[in-house]
């Protein structure tokens, strides 16, 4: 046999005596009594990563040379460890999320205990932490069974008395202590005055005699309330149908799924054209702005240019400084005296009623407004002597 095969089973012993070592010294340090120190701490679950649960150096008498000395770690059999040593502030802190639910279950109280070693010389401190509850989840209901592909009705015969028992809400809270106390309520029903909930037990139950009056489909919806702080709520609803026989329920509650399938086609609807009208909104608000800016800029652009501006001057207008671009041309010559019967005109009739004249030394401009008939036919007027 070869030395190899000779030397492989001794490393094999050796590996197992190291990874039992560490065991077997806390099981001799547990039956020895050499426990130095024991620190139990009560924190709430959910808390965030880093918080701070203890100073451990301080409420073990410990100071920190003592910790970097004796190189202090936590020693543990869980897979996971929810807690972390910073041996630079003595101080324990949160390592991983901690779920008193998925931690212990049902379990009360719920906690989950280490141990702090030390050596130079061997030092043991067991520590203990006990886990609070939070209001972290809602109440479950297990009956009656939600669910949207079928009906479920309980039915009341019409000859049912006064306390007759309809069926009964069931409902589990995975808290714990009064966090998982829950309550019920009638939210809603068809009719309140024919059917009352257990506070306590969920039970439903008719508080009057049922007559031939009463609706056939009956909606309950109940309100399910634990007791933590903020409180937590679950629904549920419940069909009833008030008959004496199948064929008249099967009949009559055919009607709530389509009922259902309505609401959620109306509710689809209304979603839809709300969201059609806001984008139609959105659009014309947009397309608005985009004009006026449009229109801001041409201007700004028309301000700011400098090309020449060519005149326009309407048809049947008179051009006095000769540019030739008006069809005609008046002149008038007038000698006037001090009296002005006496004067002389030279008139030239023209062919339009309406003239502008330009006067050359200035830059406005005169339209005539009355006709060549209006003018002969004042008294005052120069002209009339020459008629």
């Amino acid at each position: 046999m070869s030395s190899e095969g000779f030397l492989q089973p001794k490393c094999v012993r050796w590996r197992l005596c190291c990874g039992l070592r560490w065991q077997v010294l806390l099981f001799l340090l547990y039956f020895s009594h050499i426990v130095s120190g024991q620190i139990r701490y009560s924190i709430p679950e959910e808390m965030k990563k880093g918080s701070l649960i203890g100073n451990v150096a301080q409420d073990l008498g410990l100071d920190m040379k003592r910790l970097r000395a004796g190189r202090a770690r936590i020693v543990t059999g869980e897979s996971i460890q929810y807690t972390e040593l910073k041996t630079d502030k003595g101080i324990l802190v949160v390592s991983e999320r901690i779920d008193r639910e998925q931690l212990c279950g049902d379990v009360t109280p719920c906690s989950f205990r280490f141990e702090i070693l030390l050596e130079n010389p061997i030092e043991l401190h067991r520590i203990t932490i006990f886990i609070q509850d939070q209001n972290d989840n809602a109440p479950q209901v297990l009956y009656p069974v939600q669910t949207s592909s079928s009906l479920v009705a309980e039915m009341v015969p019409r000859s049912a008395d006064v306390g007759y028992l309809v069926a009964k809400v069931v409902a589990v809270d995975v808290d714990s202590g009064q966090n998982a106390w829950l309550s019920y309520k009638l939210q809603k029903a068809t009719d309140r005055a024919l059917f009352e909930v257990g506070l306590q037990n969920g039970e439903i139950r008719t508080i009057r005699q049922v007559t031939d009056k009463d609706a056939v489909k009956q909606r309950l919806t109940v309100v399910v309330e634990d007791n933590g702080q903020p409180s937590r709520s679950a629904t549920v609803n419940v069909n009833v149908a008030v008959a004496d026989s199948f064929p008249e329920v099967l009949s009559e509650f055919t009607d709530f799924t389509h009922d259902k399938e309505y609401n959620d086609n109306l509710t689809f609807y209304l979603v839809l054209a709300l969201a059609v009208v806001s984008f139609l909104f959105i659009t014309c608000l947009a397309v608005i702005i985009s004009v006026k800016i449009y229109r801001w800029r041409q201007s700004r652009v028309l301000y700011h240019s400098s090309l020449p501006v060519i005149p326009y001057y309407p048809p049947r207008y008179a051009d006095t400084l000769g540019t030739g671009t008006l069809q005609h041309v008046y002149n008038y010559e007038v000698c006037r005296t001090t009296d002005s019967r006496k004067s002389d005109c030279k008139f030239v009739r023209p062919s339009s009623q309406n003239v502008l004249i330009m006067d050359p030394s200035s830059t406005g401009t005169m339209q005539r407004m009355q006709s060549e008939q209006n003018i002969l036919d004042e008294p005052d007027s120069p002209l009339e002597d020459l008629v």
